[in-house]
């Protein structure tokens, strides 16, 4: 290996679940099972919000939303309600510090300017210009700029509102889409790099819209996943009868679709993820084909999931689902041990805090512009792999905490992970708390099981804690009579010499 900074290749899909990369699934992805048997595979991730925006910028940043402002997806609200802070810390930016040439490909969604060269990247395409260069190069295959309407769809239909495209077949090869071409342009920068006589260290970020909806995918792929093969959900029939309203109004959304429309859209996703390994194949050849694998950390994540049927909802949002907070995370390339699964939880946070220590040495110290200390709560994930690799106990806390701003409708949720429970408070409705052991598909609400009082008192203390830690004042300062019904109030979460 090179004594020279590890190269970083950096591959973001949007929507993903982590049961896509299980050894259980129906549809296996080749390319991401060799990748994580060269490395390590993170079976229990989860992001720190269920949408793209706010998620994104946590990832780059190592913050929550409530810190780095982005609380919703920016092309759909205006500024106040999502609008990334200044001086915030960048992990691609303190690369391109330490010498990195950066790149980045893709769906950026983090803010509003999308002119990456803010945030320490040299190079880019982006939605910024609607992928001018795509449609240039359909252009260049003979093809029309834009694709044509998909066939054999799925779709929904409600009075007053457009058609829904949920899933569909498009007659066109996968080198016409845009998935396959944003990773030529990766291949590209690769390749380019590997010419440089400097020898310099890299950063390539690439980031896939898919398989984010519609799943709309080349015929080809649409062949290699059978509607048949998919498994109905365990909890596809739950009625969500104890869980907030909303949850019931979301699940009406879908209510003229049969698991036959349900099945095919599902298999539809699972051949847009078969598209994505397939890429992610190509460019890890390409490291291969210029001698710089051994040298190159590659990471893939996925910014949320998807419910994919199971509560008998489809995408992401508010209902507070596993399918859409856990998501695949691998860590392939030097100083990484192969073949290794950790089971213990993690975020996405622990990412910005591990970037720097597993590229440079430097340790993160989550630093804006201006020098000054921010709230990250991620954690290296550097002592956690190499005490798991030795077979050795570590005192890794389970706990995870994520926020939800409720998109354009405003619904305030946080959720909190601990051991093996989960307590999710809803502002706008009733809690809800699943034992995850006993109730892995999150089938019973037992926020009102007088069993479970004390542990739920519990976690909302922890739940009070990290927002007291983060300065989510918007929550801890909420002390008014009309907002006073979570199961403790934001007292509880102070030390004790602080409470008040």
């Amino acid at each position: 290996m090179s004594e020279r900074m590890p190269n970083l290749l950096f591959l973001i899909t949007d929507q993903q679940q982590a049961a896509t990369l299980e050894p259980q699934s129906p549809f296996p992805l080749p390319n991401l099972a060799a990748l994580a048997q060269s490395g390590v595979r993170f079976a229990n991730c989860y992001a720190p919000n269920p949408i793209c925006a706010p998620a994104r910028a946590s990832l780059f940043t190592g913050l929550l939303p409530h810190n780095h402002g982005m609380v919703d997806n920016p092309h759909t609200v205006e500024a106040y309600r999502a609008n990334l802070k200044d001086g915030l810390p960048f992990w691609s930016r303190d690369l391109q510090r330490s010498g990195y040439t950066t790149a980045y490909y893709g769906k950026w969604h983090i803010e509003r300017s999308l002119r990456l060269e803010k945030f320490g990247f040299s190079e880019y395409e982006t939605e910024e210009d609607a992928y001018q260069g795509y449609r240039r190069y359909r252009l260049e295959l003979g093809f029309p700029e834009k694709p044509a309407p998909p066939r054999d769809t799925v779709q929904v239909e409600h009075t007053g509102y457009r058609p829904f495209v949920l899933s569909g077949v498009r007659p066109e090869p996968v080198e016409a889409t845009l998935e396959y071409h944003l990773y030529s342009r990766g291949i590209d920068f690769i390749q380019r790099q590997a010419q440089r006589p400097d020898n310099q260290p890299w950063a390539l970020v690439l980031s896939t819209l898919a398989p984010h909806d519609p799943y709309i995918v080349p015929q080809e792929y649409a062949a290699r996943c059978d509607p048949a093969s998919v498994p109905i959900p365990p909890s596809f029939h739950d009625t969500l009868a104890d869980r907030p309203a909303i949850y019931r109004r979301l699940q009406g959304v879908w209510r003229n679709l049969e698991w036959e429309h349900f099945a095919r859209a599902i298999a539809s996703y699972h051949a847009f993820c078969t598209l994505i390994d397939d890429q992610v194949g190509r460019i890890l050849q390409a490291l291969r084909d210029t001698g710089q694998f051994e040298n190159t950390l590659v990471i893939f994540v996925s910014d949320h999931g998807d419910y994919l049927g199971a509560h008998r909802l489809m995408l992401k949002g508010v209902p507070a689902f596993e399918q859409a907070y856990r998501v695949p995370l691998i860590l392939s390339g030097p100083g990484i041990p192969a073949g290794l699964v950790i089971n213990q939880r993690v975020s996405q946070l622990d990412l910005a805090a591990s970037m720097l220590p597993l590229l440079t040495g430097e340790a993160y110290h989550c630093q804006g512009d201006t020098g000054r200390q921010l709230p990250c709560v991620g954690r290296s994930l550097l002592p956690l792999i190499s005490a798991e690799w030795q077979g050795q106990a570590f005192d890794w806390d389970s706990q995870h905490f994520a926020e939800c701003h409720g998109q354009r409708f405003f619904y305030t949720q946080r959720v909190l992970w601990w051991e093996n429970f989960k307590y999710v408070f809803n502002g706008f409705d009733q809690d809800e708390f699943y034992n995850l052991s006993e109730d892995p598909h999150e089938m019973e609400n037992r926020a009102a099981d007088p069993r479970y009082r004390s542990l739920i008192e519990e976690m909302a203390a922890r739940m009070w804690q990290v927002m007291h830690t983060t300065g989510d004042y918007n929550m801890t300062e909420a002390e008014y009579a009309m907002f006073r019904f979570a199961p403790l109030g934001p007292q509880s979460g102070l030390p004790k010499k602080e409470a008040r």
